[in-house]
């Protein structure tokens, strides 16, 4: 069974739709600079799913990407402390569904969008995974 995660990028710097156009590839999630953030990417598994966000313009869960290479080296950096997933598209979300649709959502309170926000690499339970889906539309 896989885990679930999201993955936050400012659209202006890497969106979805630049991920999307790198095909089944994918890219390195590099530049992660935060020790929980990492620890997190140590941890996934090939197939894990993770929801991709759009912070700062949009702040909005707008789809799905899935581990496709295992934690490495970040390319952007010689420390060796700072490793990296790969991730590629997997589908667009039919419905966007924003941070105020999260926040409104009870069952979602201790959701890490919500409690974690400036973390960039978060995990995400099961449950919250089926809710948020169903928001979005899957």
């Amino acid at each position: 069974m896989p885990s679930y995660w999201l993955f936050k990028s400012e659209p202006f710097k890497f969106s979805f739709a630049q991920l999307k156009a790198l095909g089944d590839k994918g890219t390195e999630w590099d530049g992660v600079r935060n020790y929980l953030a990492r620890n997190n990417m140590r941890s996934m598994q090939l197939g894990d799913l993770g929801f991709f966000y759009h912070s700062n313009e949009g702040l909005e869960i707008v789809g799905i990407a899935e581990v496709c290479a295992l934690a490495h080296q970040d390319s952007t950096t010689n420390d060796p402390r700072w490793e990296c997933v790969d991730i590629r598209a997997v589908r667009d979300v039919p419905r966007p569904v924003t941070l105020a649709a999260v926040k409104a959502e009870p069952r979602l309170a201790k959701m890490s969008l919500v409690t974690s926000m400036r973390l960039s690499v978060q995990p995400v339970t099961p449950e919250e995974w089926t809710i948020v889906s169903e928001m979005a539309g899957l």
